[in-house]
């Protein structure tokens, strides 16, 4: 699939952001393996571009088993693995890699949480993170740990941008730290459960929700 400007742009921007003790860039140049990341995100970005979608779900942060092994938010290294999901996304053919060393990482659950709700709600939103890079207890790689508030405002040009340049009519925010960055750039959101730690069925029912009243649209 071909990639715009705007998506190489995009994402040349977000690694340019420099890692620090315990916040890692998974896409800046500093490791050969960042660039398979860096163009599974420009593949997924292109391929939604297409998709035309209307809402934008903002999670929290990649996990150490999710985004930081794929590079594409809220996905992990099986979905790269196996055939398309049940909206033609990741299959086989699509030119989605994994980095070397990516094969012994355990799934990151959430993410197949994420893709099954939105399956059986037949919604495709675009999704993204209020804090787009790995945050991580210092000395602790494989660990996960809240964004900071100074790290999600980092953040919030990038899921500005992908508003502008998709056209957004709707953000939704998938738990706190998304609403937090929302509000505080003035944008009124809906928030819905995230979807991790049993969150499952109240991210469901609160995208329902939404749904039910015309908020969001599909």
């Amino acid at each position: 699939m071909p990639v715009t400007d705007s998506v190489n742009a995009f994402v040349e921007r977000l690694a340019a952001v420099p890692t620090v003790p315990d916040r890692t860039n998974f896409l800046d140049h500093s490791h050969p393996g960042n660039a398979v990341r860096r163009r599974n995100l420009e593949l997924y970005l292109s391929e939604m571009l297409d998709r035309s979608p209307k809402v934008l779900l903002l999670g929290e942060a990649p996990g150490f088993r999710g985004m930081r092994i794929t590079g594409v938010p809220f996905t992990n290294r099986t979905m790269f693995q196996g055939p398309a999901n049940s909206f033609g996304l990741f299959g086989p053919g699509k030119g989605y890699a994994l980095p070397v060393g990516a094969e012994g990482v355990a799934a990151e659950p959430t993410a197949t949480v994420m893709w099954e709700v939105l399956a059986e709600l037949d919604f495709l939103p675009l999704l993204w993170s209020a804090c787009p890079w790995h945050t991580h207890v210092p000395g602790k790689p494989q660990s996960n740990r809240t964004p900071r508030i100074t790290e999600a405002r980092l953040g919030t040009p990038f899921w500005q941008s992908l508003v502008e340049l998709f056209r957004i009519e709707a953000v939704v925010a998938v738990g706190n730290i998304a609403h937090r960055s929302l509000v505080s750039s003035g944008v009124d959101a809906p928030k819905v459960r995230h979807p991790s730690h049993g969150g499952r069925s109240g991210f469901k029912r609160g995208l329902e929700e939404l749904l039910l009243a015309g908020s969001i649209t599909t």
